[in-house]
């Protein structure tokens, strides 16, 4: 249906983008979501794989286009000055931000990453209708007629914001990054996520390589796998892959977590699915 909720991965690693042979069946560019429903298109961060987006969207304008940041680390903004529909005047961007607090604005941490050293040229090239919105993580945001999303704070160094889309009866939730309560299930997790069609989460590490990285603000896939199954989850896809993951790594992982989750979902979804560069789910 032309007008069904859906969504398909532009990048799908954490941390830093990679390449190789390795890497090629799941690919290394970093976060980066399009979701389309009820005729708009919302984008989910601007890690390196929106640049490829981008290329793709540049053809089709005007276009009227709404960015949402869970946070603002590099690996989630590093491709939002390669997006080629912000040197379109006909275009018209809004960017999203929930997690900042001042003296911090989305504005301003933009414009810090489009300066000397950093940078060779400021924001003002851009060339289409630019906006920046702030709103407070655990709002409810509207999105056009029929779409609607909920936000959540997550558990992550300088903050971040989980958001659950929903449209015609569906939804989808997109929580990274988030590290985990050892032990418990983040009740603010499960409550967004509760009878979600797809949940796609913060998967960096697996339980057994945690303890290395406690307190760096991330989740394992079998975290992923109790919280699907604690809130009621369709499918659980696993996403933020640590660059460290190649391709045979994501295999067994994928074989396991089809062990753990076993089987499909009304429509045929996998109640697991491993998240790959190109891969679009309907739920």
């Amino acid at each position: 249906m032309v007008d069904s909720l859906k969504v398909r991965f532009w990048g799908v690693r954490g941390s830093i983008s990679c390449s190789g042979a390795e890497y090629t069946r799941y690919g290394g560019n970093t976060s980066c979501l399009e979701v389309t429903a009820g005729g708009r298109r919302l984008i989910f961060d601007a890690g390196t794989g929106i640049r490829t987006l981008g290329l793709e969207l540049a053809r089709q304008a005007p276009l009227d286009i709404d960015i949402y940041f869970t946070h603002t680390h590099l690996d989630h903004i590093s491709g939002l000055t390669f997006f080629e529909p912000l040197f379109e005047r006909r275009n018209s961007v809004r960017m999203w931000a929930g997690h900042l607090e001042a003296p911090y604005t989305l504005k301003k941490v933009v414009g810090h990453l489009m300066q000397a050293p950093l940078y060779p040229v400021s924001l003002e090239v851009f060339q289409a209708s630019v906006a920046f919105r702030e709103f407070k993580s655990g709002q409810t945001l509207s999105c056009g007629e029929a779409v609607s999303m909920r936000t959540a704070p997550l558990n992550h160094p300088n903050g971040a914001t989980g958001y659950r889309v929903e449209h015609g009866g569906k939804s989808i939730c997109y929580i990274t990054d988030t590290e985990h309560h050892e032990g418990r299930r983040d009740q603010t997790i499960v409550e967004l996520c509760r009878g979600a069609d797809v949940m796609i989460y913060d998967s960096s590490y697996t339980d057994a390589e945690y303890p290395r990285y406690r307190g760096w603000g991330h989740s394992t896939w079998q975290e992923g796998v109790r919280i699907a199954d604690a809130a009621g989850v369709g499918t659980l896809a696993i996403f933020h892959h640590d660059p460290s993951h190649d391709d045979a790594f994501m295999d067994g992982v994928a074989r396991e977590a089809a062990a753990a989750r076993p089987g499909t979902v009304p429509g045929g979804l996998p109640r697991a699915i491993v998240a790959h560069e190109g891969l679009t789910l309907t739920p």
